[in-house]
């Protein structure tokens, strides 16, 4: 079976923009609910409906794909599920290593959306010794110190960083050292990478703020601050961590839309 490490998508190759490769995990998502549904074709309408976005938008993207449906009928469920799968990578395996073991790398660990897929945990790293053998999600937790040799048996290019932020940067350029070229980082602190290396964050602090920021919007006139003031106190600047070992927050490189968010599969 292939791995991340001998083979890359073919998105940048063909010339698909950024912006569309971005959608294209909504447009597989809502394409698997019609399929575990047994639906067998799909109007631009309907699905850009269940996705998200507009009709237009939705046909410009296939056509990046080569995919145009069929007048009167749409499209194919099964087959663009196969199709956009392809494109995104999916009909191979993805080797993952999650760094930094505490509540949310637990969560991550033990998240059953991974397989489906297309993604296998084929490492748990923590540098806590005590941590060391501890089976999480069916899986033995494997020291730091083992990081780069655990990265070089597994062919592993992709990392996921849920460490504390003063751990961050040092295990990115570890990862970054052995061979990791895409990290989804979660840590609330920024990454430096060199290029070649694809950075995404999934920050739960700002989509709080955002949310704070349209509940004010929502209270109009009668509430105290202006409508179009962002909210800067509605969660504390350091994600709202508590005492949590971890943060929920992470920045890095732009993603495919600019400064946005990554978000996790439903």
């Amino acid at each position: 079976m292939a791995t991340g490490r001998n083979h890359r998508p073919a998105t940048r190759s063909r010339g698909i923009p950024e912006a569309t490769v971005a959608r294209l995990p909504l447009y597989l998502r809502a394409l698997t609910a019609l399929s575990e549904r047994s639906v067998p074709t799909v109007s631009s309408e309907e699905l850009a409906a269940a996705a998200g976005v507009n009709s237009a938008k939705l046909r410009k993207d296939f056509s990046y794909l080569g995919s145009y449906g069929t007048r009167g009928v749409g499209y194919d469920v099964e087959y663009l599920v196969y199709q956009i799968s392809r494109e995104l990578g999916l009909t191979q395996d993805w080797p993952v290593v999650i760094v930094g073991i505490g509540n949310l790398g637990a969560a991550l660990a033990n998240y059953g959306g991974f397989a489906s897929r297309g993604f296998r945990v084929a490492a748990l790293i923590d540098a806590d010794p005590a941590m060391a053998g501890k089976p999480v999600a069916g899986i033995p937790v494997q020291h730091s110190d083992e990081l780069e040799k655990i990265i070089s048996d597994n062919g592993v290019s992709i990392g996921v960083i849920a460490t504390p932020a003063g751990a961050a940067q040092p295990v990115c350029d570890r990862l970054v050292a052995a061979g990791v070229t895409s990290i989804l980082n979660f840590a609330p602190t920024v990454l430096s990478v060199p290029d070649g290396v694809d950075v995404r964050k999934v920050d739960l602090s700002i989509e709080l703020q955002i949310l704070a920021f349209h509940e004010q919007r929502k209270a109009g006139d009668g509430g105290e601050a202006s409508p179009g003031a962002v909210p800067t106190a509605s969660v504390p600047a350091d994600g709202g961590a508590g005492a949590a070992p971890v943060a929920a927050e992470g920045t890095g490189r732009k993603g495919p839309d600019g400064d946005m968010p990554a978000v996790m599969p439903a």
